[in-house]
């Protein structure tokens, strides 16, 4: 069968000039632009072949059950914790992500988190805007230099954020589900206790259940009042509850978040506060990035519907 007579069910759009080649080589249906989602799926649930979708658009299930002739979902990210495992398994249905691609820029993100933190940037810019200069003294930030940063989850992008805080002379440690034998960075195998060592705790690890609410109460609690906590993994990792209770009584010194429990809804008193600094999940948010990763997507399914191998299988 042509490929232009495939059917892909898009519920998240790629970046347009990539969309517009998907839409060449297969029949497209925008999910996302549908007024009616569920009146559009169940007019073409029988054709779906395809699936395209990021981190932040469920593929459960009830989903993939509804779609009888589904083969491949195609991940527009390198998360996977949206994606039904068990469901993709027993029917045999491949699953790809985009991964390498994001790493620098994610881990760009993560440092100017910490770094608008410790000097107060996005404060120092309404400072200015509002006209306090001048009439008030700027309250001073601090210097990351010489501090320590634990970092959740030394992956790639892990890896990438520790090498440009070196540079920053900052003392890298690092929590993980081992330690790597490869690295002489210090290994800790308690987070709460790594927390306590802490200055900044970075999170950059997978979500799922393995990392469900890794961070609670209690290590936000050894972070302590000098300690700042950066996000740029899954909103699952942070009790998000606890998080704003920390920062309402002051029991950590302030966060930055690019991820949330249940995006795009941010919790309100986050949006409040001066020691907080808020991101759009925008850690892979680059025109050369995005177009890479709309391009790994298209790879895939010309793969798959060719008979070749996938180029980023992760199931």
């Amino acid at each position: 069968m042509p490929n232009t007579q495939r059917t892909v069910l898009a519920l998240s759009p790629l970046l347009p000039p990539e969309m517009a080649k998907l839409e060449t080589r297969f029949k497209t249906v925008r999910l996302y632009n549908e007024s009616d989602p569920e009146k559009a799926l169940q007019a073409v649930k029988n054709d779906v072949v395809g699936i395209i979708s990021n981190p932040a658009t469920p593929v459960r299930r009830g989903l993939i059950e509804a779609l009888p002739n589904l083969e491949i979902v195609t991940q527009f990210g390198v998360g996977v914790d949206n994606i039904d495992f068990e469901a993709t398994r027993e029917r045999g249905i491949a699953v790809t992500n985009t991964p390498d691609v994001l790493t620098d820029d994610t881990a760009d993100i993560a440092v100017s988190l910490l770094l608008s933190l410790s000097r107060r940037i996005c404060e120092a810019d309404m400072f200015v805007r509002v006209g306090k200069w001048g009439t008030t003294p700027m309250p001073l930030g601090v210097t990351p230099k010489g501090k320590t940063v634990g970092i959740v989850g030394l992956g790639r992008i892990g890896k990438a954020i520790a090498k440009r805080l070196v540079a920053f002379d900052m003392r890298v440690v690092y929590h993980g589900r081992k330690q790597k034998a490869e690295l002489a960075w210090p290994f800790y195998s308690d987070l709460e206790k790594m927390a306590a060592d802490c200055d900044y705790l970075v999170l950059a690890c997978s979500g799922g259940p393995d990392t469900y609410h890794i961070v609670n109460a209690r290590v936000l609690e050894a972070l302590g009042p000098k300690g700042y906590l950066v996000n740029v993994a899954r909103g699952s990792v942070v009790d998000e509850e606890a998080l704003v209770d920390a920062l309402v009584n002051k029991r950590i010194a302030g966060a930055g978040l690019d991820v949330y429990a249940h995006e795009p809804n941010v919790p309100d008193p986050l949006k409040t506060m001066d020691n907080v600094v808020l991101l759009p999940h925008i850690g892979s948010a680059t025109v050369e990035t995005r177009t890479i990763m709309g391009e790994i997507v298209l790879a895939n399914l010309e793969s798959h519907f060719s008979g070749k191998p996938l180029i980023t299988k992760v199931a």
